[in-house]
């Protein structure tokens, strides 16, 4: 009877291995959840990391805007880094949310690959990213100017993609 008390912890492990292994094999890392495409944009609250005072996201909107989910640990933002600092040479209104990072190092990560934003948001505790739909960094979501998500992209940015993203918004 002992070894069977022994065995349990073991064999418990094995049977959540087996089981969570089924459903990652069944998952595709492709697949990009989209649930809040197509709704408005949440109008949380945020700290600015300009230190000016807190205010809704949404006072960031104007027009079609790329609203971009960073954070200076995110070696991928760094890739995306060129993309977006293009995109706003060309004029295009991009606003930055620096998620679950600290704001001296999301200062540091601007001075070392460029302030691409209108405006960074600061979102510590990562709830704005769960209210978008944040899987992870970098994502970057395409708002219209009627304040309603038109589509993201899960990824580093690339020139083909912004312009995709851009082209759904109709700009």
């Amino acid at each position: 009877m002992r070894r069977l008390y022994a065995a349990t912890p073991a064999l418990a492990f094995a049977a959540l291995v087996l089981v969570f292994g089924f459903f990652a094999l069944r998952h595709n890392p492709q697949v990009v959840p989209r649930a809040t495409v197509g709704r408005l944009a949440p109008n949380d609250v945020l700290p600015r990391l300009d230190g000016s005072p807190p205010a809704p996201l949404k006072t960031a909107l104007n027009g079609v805007t790329l609203i971009n989910f960073f954070a200076s640990w995110c070696v991928p933002c760094a890739e995306e880094a060129s993309t977006l600092n293009a995109l706003k040479a060309q004029g295009v209104r991009v606003v930055g949310v620096a998620w679950e990072d600290d704001p001296v190092n999301t200062r540091g990560f601007l001075a070392r690959y460029g302030d691409p934003y209108q405006t960074v948001f600061v979102d510590r505790s990562g709830r704005v990213g769960i209210d978008f739909g944040v899987t992870g960094v970098p994502e970057t979501y395409v708002v219209g100017p009627d304040g309603r998500i038109l589509d993201k992209e899960a990824h580093p940015l690339t020139p083909a993609d912004a312009t995709a993203l851009l082209n759904k918004a109709g700009s």
